[in-house]
């Protein structure tokens, strides 16, 4: 056969040669904006709407049982890694983030006409559950495939600061989603937010999501991609690969898997816990006014997108892994003293959330290409997408629950040393991890 001297380890790294990068780099991130958006107004709105879905005497275990379904939609995201993940490495990067967007704004719109507890008992939940379920799949295979996607069309000295882009869009829609947050609880009163406020966010995520879906089907193909499937043809003919021969080949890159997973718990926890948690904990604990809280934390979220491109143009240049120990060793020295500046001062709270911000962009940056450059372009949307899905369902998905409950029993510290210890562990996974910065991808 005339291709029979193509390898599977040929590297595909050259720069795409097909015009359009830039706009592609945009459609990828405005999408991965709104359905950040859709997935943040959950956990910014569950205090107004918990009482709606749950009946409990104490307001604390209402909000508990809203975060446990916001826990839950988190289970969905390994499933969603999997199946997103194969659909990007079967059928395509732009097939898979579109069909992404579709269910996310679904779900969006599902929770917007959602019919409540006094008019439909215990269903209410039933439905909520449904949504987060959706949304939960669906973001499960968004972040993996936005990564590889970016990553395989960036230039090879850009890697870094390309799949970076990403976490302008976790910034922006989460900015947005603190944002409306703002506004509402300004315009609106308690009793109004409680009463329909909560479903306004909801139904504009759901009309924003079909603008989204739009400019992601406008998109183009990898290049990295279907050159490596052209080959694969080649060698092996159109055969589809059985469900065994795949799980035999995610076997065999155990070691980049379990990489991803190390250096993702730390990131996500702390990214839940001071982006999701924090204005609302202050809030809480020191009686700080809700709307300065929000604004407080409004403004340490865009010191990240600052340090996101900045991080992610270090990492290019410098390599990724003294920039993902800014973070990992960083957070570790500084989680307590950062705890111990929350108090009913908004300032101190935007302090504290800008450090943290600088920090987590240390960790964020770097992550989209340092994915694409551990595994294989055959492989590299499933294992991006179950390794970072099932790290953020485990640690992320239940930080706000269990960040609420240690808080309520004041035992807060011990979440702060849960942090800490999972930011050691990345530190052990960057010192032992390979430089991958200027490699080629596989």
């Amino acid at each position: 056969m005339t291709h029979s001297t193509v390898t599977s380890h040929q590297p595909l790294d050259r720069a795409p040669r097909r015009s359009g990068r830039g706009r592609d780099l945009v459609a990828v991130n405005i999408g991965n904006a709104l359905e950040w958006f859709d997935w943040n107004i959950y956990a910014i709105f569950a205090p107004f709407f918990a009482a709606q879905f749950f009946r409990a005497e104490n307001p604390v275990s209402s909000l508990l049982s809203t975060l446990a379904v916001f826990a839950v939609g988190f289970l969905m995201r390994p499933v969603g890694g999997w199946l997103f993940g194969r659909l990007a490495d079967e059928k395509g990067r732009k097939f898979s983030l579109t069909l992404a967007i579709l269910l996310a704004s679904a779900g969006s719109l599902l929770i917007a006409v959602a019919p409540t507890f006094d008019a439909v008992g215990v269903f209410a939940g039933v439905v909520l559950l449904v949504a987060r379920l959706v949304q939960g799949l669906s973001h499960g295979g968004e972040t993996g495939s936005a990564f590889t996607y970016l990553a395989e069309i960036a230039p090879r000295d850009r890697r870094g600061v390309w799949a970076s882009t990403p976490w302008l869009g976790v910034g922006v829609g989460t900015m947005l989603a603190t944002g409306i947050g703002v506004l509402l609880t300004a315009l609106l009163t308690e009793e109004q937010m409680a009463g329909f406020g909560w479903r306004i966010p909801f139904a504009v995520a759901a009309v924003l999501g079909l603008y989204a879906l739009y400019i992601r089907k406008t998109m183009n193909e990898s290049e990295v991609h279907t050159e490596r499937k052209a080959q694969d043809t080649a060698q092996h003919g159109e055969r589809r690969r059985s469900l065994r021969e795949v799980v035999g080949e995610l076997g065999r890159e155990w070691r980049p898997l379990l990489q991803i997973i190390g250096l993702t718990i730390s990131g996500v926890v702390a990214f839940y816990t001071w982006f999701i948690f924090a204005p609302g904990y202050a809030s809480r604990e020191f009686g700080m006014d809700p709307n300065a809280s929000l604004v407080a934390g409004l403004c340490g979220q865009a010191v990240f997108l600052v340090a996101i491109p900045v991080m992610g143009w270090l990492s290019d240049r410098f390599g990724r892994r003294p920039v993902l120990l800014v973070f990992a060793a960083g957070f570790a020295l500084l989680a307590f003293p950062l705890e111990w500046m929350l108090g009913p001062s908004p300032v101190l709270l935007f302090l504290a959330m800008a450090a943290g911000s600088v920090l987590l962009a240390a960790n964020c940056a770097p992550l989209g290409a340092v994915f694409a450059e551990l595994v294989p372009t055959r492989l590299r949307a499933t294992l991006i997408g179950i390794g970072y899905a099932t790290s953020g369902a485990i640690f992320g998905g239940t930080a706000p629950y269990l960040n609420t409950w240690l808080s309520s029993i004041g035992m807060h510290g011990v979440f702060v040393g849960y942090m800490i210890a999972l930011c050691l562990i990345s530190v052990v996974v960057i010192i032992r991890m390979p430089e991958t910065a200027r490699g080629e991808l596989r």
